[in-house]
């Protein structure tokens, strides 16, 4: 089954429960990616290193390590505080990469919906599930 379906499936069961389950791993992923890019984490080598794409281009050969006058190496380009000063900001670049991270969500979404609805319907928060 897609993960659209299941989506689905699990906003016909669920409801509101589903919604809020993944409206709050979106808003916790969203802050943890804003105060990473905000502490000058390099979010782009994080990406690259785990296999998810962010759709820059990422630097050649040429452009990691050239050797400076006193015969040292440069420091390696930090290309996440170079997109922050350049593209608008700490926020905008937090929700781009967390628009990238859909495919991660999804499935923490489907997996954490059906505890936290259990957990709520036997505290008496929601009536029960619908099946």
């Amino acid at each position: 089954m897609a993960f659209t379906a299941r989506m689905k499936d699990l906003g016909r069961k669920y409801g509101k429960v589903a919604l809020g389950v993944h409206l709050s791993v979106s808003a916790a992923t969203a802050t943890g990616l804003y105060v990473a890019i905000n502490n000058n984490v390099d979010v782009d080598a994080v990406f690259r290193k785990i296999g998810i794409s962010t759709g820059v281009s990422t630097p050649g050969p040429g452009d990691e390590a050239l050797p400076s006058a006193g015969g040292q190496a440069a420091p390696t380009r930090n290309r996440t505080g170079e997109l922050v000063a350049s593209s608008g900001g700490t926020l905008a670049l937090a929700l781009l990469c967390n628009k990238a991270l859909i495919p991660v969500r999804i499935p923490i979404t489907i997996a954490l919906t059906p505890p936290i609805a259990r957990l709520l319907a036997r505290w008496k928060l929601v009536k029960s599930l619908k099946t």
